[in-house]
């Protein structure tokens, strides 16, 4: 390199001649490190080679800007021709105005101050118009009075990195897009824009795959004219159909260099000529098991092949873009499963909520009204018992089917739960008013006889009825709860009318409803302020005349009413959930009076308590009794829990579980109301039941009625051949015990031995040795 001066002006010669005495230093010291190098070339000639073949700029500068040494690197990259064409020149004479105002500020004050710049990232356009980014270092050169004289410049091209660190901060942020929830049309829209400040000279698109796995939707394409975008929307895929559809058919990429001559754009070129596009290449976007979601294109105005690079920039985009469908694919599944019922995919209770509320705020617009129907399944308990869930979710299914076939797109089928749906209909019920040519009540009646088309399920033929309740906006209710509510009671009364019957809810029901709320909040307060009690009805062993055990039968005092039958209360309080608490009351006082009995001398027995399916299926009902069981100091041997059939049928593998888990605890487990239920010889065999209770209905008529004298043996010898005891109830002649006890029943219970008795009259009893 020359290391002659070019021409500067008097008032810069000094500082000229100190700058060019430093840089003389600089040799003298590189020649002194190096003495082998210096003794073989003339020390200049080394100092210019070894600066010219450093890739990176190295330059010196004077106090004013201008160049005074400049290697090869910067010589080249702004098209100068020789070594010494910068000399004498500044930032000024080859960077625009704010590019070199930005360099000459800092030199300056590196000037002034005599402190170093270092690691500062500029950046420039060189001369062919390509930004670089530059990693500069710039140290003030001082003579040898100390006195800065000028600078030393040193910097490195870090385009590729200040490239791949925008790749990663662009990774980044779309990860946080899509972690955060953003659209997915923003999330391809900046995934798109990212590629392209990497790849010059293209545009992106990604396109997705329909739900059919057949035809092409779009995604994003920020750079290419909707008007394309809208014709290729909804296509086909298949083996020749472009980059993009082939890629989705075939599963891999599909590069296509030329538009004009390539056999897979036959059909499509004169889609994308207009737009000059000669170049399609297409890769596809794959969930996390392979399946093809979409695929990611590039578009470029010139033939060719996409370079290695550029490659590896689309299979980014495409694992970016794979994750972003996924996540929308799982949040709209949760979105769906939050407001869908699993099962039949209907709308959920959640779901009901808003629409009723978008069908009143409709109304209220147009003057209309809105029809709610609750709809609850009869029969629908004869399929689960006889066939199992399976069959009952299957019904369920086919059921649901049939309804939606029944309305319009605008009404909605709900399912709330177990059998019970919900009919939403924009009009009102009264017979006459239309809804697009059609009454309400006869869309209702559809519904109804869509539902009591016979089903075969498993080979086996069921047909199921339902009951109806049906209530209007704005005549019965001014919300989803209010409608709910008196549909709801509509529907019992459907049901209490004796059940596949449509009723509207009236003033009547309206009553009974509120009756009905007041007697479930007496109940609770009977329970809180002990007007609850029990009674016991003995039971007595037939070979030996003695009372071995009794029943605990629960009773309700009102202060006003007086005495109140369980049948009046027992359904509300199963019906309100209040049958847990009642239950488990009725558990521990039975527990603690029986320990009363034996601790005042009386012969141990047993006695009897019902189990309501709530109880049973709790998860900590085992837990419960020991509990009850504990506090009184009862030994489990002295209960038994009598359990009806139809409970345990509900979850016949639960119901062992459970069962097994007692039995285990020491307490005696029977089978109530016998024969009435739906169980099976198979399942019966699996209960660990020590006595079946001959429902009283199987008695009344004995010995006279030769049916229920048939079921009485029946039930007697089957229960014998698996070893259990059996007691019949409802037992209230002499007869009947004559009977029962040549028919080899062992038990009985009933009026002929006593009507339920409170616990002084009890202990009379059984102070009798034998009745």
């Amino acid at each position: 390199m020359s290391m002659k001066l070019s021409r500067l002006g008097n008032d810069d010669a000094d500082q000229t001649a100190r700058l060019m005495s430093a840089s003389r230093r600089l040799i003298d010291e590189a020649a002194r490190l190096f003495p082998l190098a210096a003794a073989q070339n003339d020390r200049t000639i080394w100092l210019e080679a070894m600066i010219d073949e450093v890739p990176d700029y190295l330059y010196f500068k004077d106090r004013n800007g201008r160049f005074v040494v400049a290697n090869r690197a910067i010589v080249n990259d702004n098209r100068r021709e020789g070594l010494d064409s910068l000399e004498g020149l500044t930032d000024f004479d080859i960077h625009p105005e704010h590019v070199a105002r930005g360099f000459f500020t800092i030199e300056q004050e590196i000037i002034r101050t005599g402190k170093a710049a270092l690691d500062m990232e500029e950046l420039i356009r060189d001369s062919r118009g390509n930004l670089k980014w530059l990693l500069t270092s710039k140290l003030p050169v001082r003579d040898a009075a100390g006195a800065v004289i000028g600078l030393v410049g040193v910097a490195r091209d870090i385009t590729e990195r200040k490239r791949s660190e925008s790749l990663h901060l662009g990774q980044a942020h779309l990860l946080k897009m899509i972690a955060l929830g953003a659209p997915l049309a923003e999330v391809f829209s900046s995934l798109i824009l990212l590629i392209e400040a990497h790849v010059p000279d293209v545009a992106g698109s990604i396109l997705l795959l329909a739900p059919d796995g057949r035809h092409i939707l779009n995604g994003a394409a920020p750079n290419l004219d909707p008007a394309f975008c809208k014709q290729i929307d909804g296509a086909e895929i298949g083996p020749a159909v472009g980059s993009c559809g082939t890629a989705m058919w075939r599963g891999e990429p599909v590069i296509v260099s030329d538009i004009e001559t390539d056999p897979l754009w036959a059909g499509y070129k004169v889609l994308v000529a207009p737009y000059g596009f000669r170049a399609c290449w297409s890769s596809p976007i794959r969930s996390y098991q392979g399946k093809v979601m979409g695929t990611f294109a590039l578009y470029s105005r010139l033939p060719g092949e996409p370079s290695a690079e550029c490659m590896k920039l689309v299979g980014m985009a495409t694992h970016i873009a794979g994750i972003a469908i996924e996540r929308k694919q799982a949040e709209d599944s949760i979105q769906f499963m939050a407001h869908h019922d699993a099962l039949t995919g209907l709308p959920n209770r959640s779901m009901l909520d808003e629409r009723v509320a978008s069908a009143i705020e409709a109304a209220d617009d147009s003057g209309g009204t809105v029809t709610l129907a609750f709809i609850d399944l009869d029969n629908f308990k004869l399929v689960n018992d006889s066939l199992g869930h399976h069959a009952g979710d299957e019904l369920l299914k086919i059921v649901s089917a049939r309804m939606l076939r029944c309305v319009r797109s605008g009404d909605s089928i709900v399912r709330l739960g177990g059998d019970e749906f919900v009919v939403l209909i924009d009009g009102a019920l009264p017979e006459g008013e239309t809804v697009e040519g059609e009454t309400v009540e006869a869309r209702l009646q559809a519904v109804r006889d869509a539902v009591a088309t016979p089903v075969e399920i498993e080979g086996r033929a069921f047909q199921v009825t339902c009951s109806m309740g049906v209530a209007s906006y704005p005549e019965h209710g001014r919300n989803a709860t209010e409608l709910l509510a008196r549909a709801d009671a509509a529907m019992y009364r459907a049901k209490e009318l004796g059940r596949d019957a449509m009723e509207v809810f009236t003033a009547e029901l309206a009553n009974r409803a509120h009756e009905k709320l007041e007697r479930q909040e007496e109940l609770r307060r009977a329970l809180a302020l002990g007007e609850l009690f029990l009674q016991y009805q003995p039971q007595m062993d037939l070979a030996t005349g003695r009372i071995f055990a009794v029943e605990a039968l629960i009773r309700w005092r009102h202060p006003e009413r007086g005495l109140v039958s369980p049948g009046d209360f027992i359904p509300l309080a199963e019906e309100t959930g209040l049958i847990v608490p009642i239950g488990d009351w009725t558990l521990r006082a039975a527990c603690r009076q029986n320990r009363a009995w034996q601790l005042s001398g009386l012969p141990p027995i047993v006695v009897s308590v019902n189990v309501s399916a709530r109880q049973f299926q709790a998860k900590d009902w085992v837990e419960r009794v020991a509990t009850a069981l504990e506090e009184s100091g009862l030994e489990a041997r002295y209960l038994e829990l009598e359990l009806t059939e139809s409970l345990i049928m509900q979850d016949v593998q639960q119901a062992v579980e459970t069962m097994h888990r007692l039995e285990q605890l020491g307490v005696h487990l029977a089978i109530d109301d016998f024969g009435t239920g739906y169980s099976s010889l198979a399942s019966l065999k699996r209960f660990p039941v020590g006595r079946l209770k001959i429902d009283r209905s199987f008695v009344q008529d004995l010995p006279e009625d030769n049916d229920d004298a048939a079921i009485a043996h029946a039930v007697i010898s089957l229960a014998h051949a698996l070893q259990l005891r059996v007691i019949a109830e409802g037992v209230e002649t002499r007869e009947q015990v004559d009977f029962l006890r040549a028919a080899g029943c062992d038990e009985i219970q009933g009026y002929y031995l006593s009507r339920p008795i409170d616990a002084r009259a009890l202990q009379a009893i059984l102070c009798i040795p034998n009745l």
